[in-house]
């Protein structure tokens, strides 16, 4: 995979922290935020495949077993309610 540098601009004590950060994990702070937003991409990239999956269940259906033995009408008939 090709590689490609950005630049970002932070709060002069979010570096700070992040230098500290990075240095008790023994990384750089370009790999701590490299590590961070490919975690961040590939859980959303999940995320949306998941979506995609339990969507197309939805409109599948699940078949919970069983017959319909009566008819719609036979249902819904109120004559036989008085």
């Amino acid at each position: 995979m090709a590689k490609q540098n950005i630049t970002l601009s932070l709060d002069k004590d979010v570096i700070r922290k992040a230098r500290l950060l990075s240095a008790r994990k023994s990384t750089s702070v370009s790999r701590l935020l490299s590590d961070e937003l490919e975690r961040i991409v590939r859980d959303h990239d999940r995320y949306e495949q998941a979506k995609r999956s339990a969507r197309a269940a939805l409109k599948k259906g699940i078949h919970m077993g069983g017959k319909i033995t009566a008819k719609r009408g036979e249902l819904h008939d109120r004559q036989g309610l008085r």
